[in-house]
């Protein structure tokens, strides 16, 4: 959520290492309960982390990028940006946002061999999901079980590949069937 931040470590990087060639945008929290009571914090914080984190990292890699002539952009957002979830509005909101952001910015940077894509994980068996929400979210998983974080990379890798130098502006839900 710093973008100072970002634009200054990103810029060092790009300094020390060379021109990005591929991006993993994996930027994300939650502050999950009802909009009604939502404090203005949560709402805030979410929006700056998991949609302001989309410009605070790529505006900054894009113009090098973009010179270069080559490169991937892959995005990570959650079906509940698809779909919306209960109880997660302001998460909701930020992964659809994020959606519309790479499909744009996929566009602006298609004419310059650069693809953008975005991966909608559903559930994922991480340190996110308590057994609580595991418990209670498995009926509506169609595959009765949680996503592994390799399969969310095995993805990643895939869109990062030379083998997607044709896939761009695509939504690809990685979530066992579950649309939200």
């Amino acid at each position: 959520a710093d973008r100072a931040a970002a634009a200054a470590a990103l810029s060092a990087d790009i300094e020390a290492h060379g021109i990005y060639w591929g991006v993993v945008l994996n930027a994300g929290i939650n502050r999950d309960g009802p909009l009604a009571g939502m404090p203005a914090q949560d709402w805030d914080q979410v929006l700056a982390v998991d949609l302001g984190g989309f410009y605070n990292v790529l505006q900054p890699l894009t113009l090098p990028m973009a010179r270069k002539r080559r490169g991937r952009i892959v995005v990570m957002s959650s079906v509940s940006g698809i779909s919306g979830t209960r109880g997660q509005t302001n998460y909701s909101a930020a992964k659809a946002g994020v959606i519309g952001a790479a499909k744009a910015l996929a566009a602006e940077l298609a004419c310059r061999s650069i693809t953008g894509n975005v991966i909608a994980p559903g559930r994922i068996d991480t340190a996110m999901a308590s057994a609580e929400d595991r418990e209670r979210i498995l009926p509506y998983i169609p595959m009765r079980r949680l996503g592994s974080p390799d399969e969310v990379a095995a993805v990643a890798a895939f869109l990062l590949s030379d083998d997607a130098a044709y896939v761009t502006r695509a939504v690809i839900p990685v979530s066992g069937g579950l649309i939200g």
